[in-house]
């Protein structure tokens, strides 16, 4: 892939060599930002995790303690009150049976960033999986995305709740906020996120879990992070 110079500059910062502190990586990672907007700060993690194994795959939520700088679209899969709950709690699509028909289609996609849904609808939501599932949209109980409680579910996500799970090559990512954010905030969500993947771990899992982290921003360089370093985060900026 081509890099612009700008791209080229901004990774000529970073020390390919060098396990970062996080404190030291958000802040590089703000510096290197390219673009013109207030680019999403992102982590990626190696896991040694075989995600082939179902027993291994690592997948939850958390609740970052400053959100993620962007307010979610959530679009909800419900009927009778609790549909009218969830249009009071601030959902932005909200149905039933068309909208299911609508989905199956491939229609508004680019409309919701989440998905929620009730357990009585899950039978007909059941039938999206080969739309939503690629995306990472697929109602799931385990990360509180089938509920009867769709309120409180899309109040979460509106408020900054993220969701993660291993792909097929162990790595997990997850977005800690934009580059717009004090360096604290970012390393505050960075270890709330982390706190919950560390207490995900696998039983199964061998060997080393946490193998790689990597901070990046939109468009930006990645910026190798000390693994290593899971405890204490914000030591070095109360220093």
């Amino acid at each position: 892939m081509k890099r612009s110079k700008a791209h080229k500059d901004a990774a000529g910062k970073v020390d390919r060599d060098k396990l970062y502190t996080p404190a030291d990586a958000a802040k590089l990672a703000k510096e290197t930002s390219t673009t013109k907007f207030d680019a999403t700060v992102e982590v990626a993690l190696r896991l040694g995790v075989d995600p082939r194994k179902a027993d291994q795959i690592v997948r939850g939520t958390v609740n970052l303690p400053h959100g993620t700088g962007k307010t979610a679209r959530v679009l909800v899969f419900a009927t009778g009150d609790r549909a009218e709950a969830a249009r009071e709690a601030g959902a932005d699509i909200v149905g039933a049976d068309e909208l299911i028909d609508e989905i199956a289609k491939g229609n508004r996609l680019n409309e919701f960033d989440a998905v929620v849904a009730t357990p009585d609808l899950m039978g007909k939501v059941g039938r999206l999986g080969r739309v939503l599932g690629p995306r990472g949209l697929m109602p799931n109980p385990k990360t509180g995305t089938v509920t009867p409680d769709v309120a409180k579910a899309v109040t979460e996500i509106k408020g900054g709740k993220i969701e993660f799970r291993t792909d097929r090559q162990a790595n997990l990512h997850f977005i800690i906020g934009k580059t717009s954010f004090p360096e604290r905030q970012l390393i505050e969500n960075y270890a709330a996120a982390l706190d919950e993947v560390l207490r995900l771990k696998p039983s199964a899992a061998k060997g080393r879990y946490l193998k790689k982290v990597t901070f990046s921003t939109t468009m930006g360089p990645g910026v190798p992070v000390d693994p290593n370093l899971t405890r204490g985060l914000t030591a070095e900026l109360d220093a």
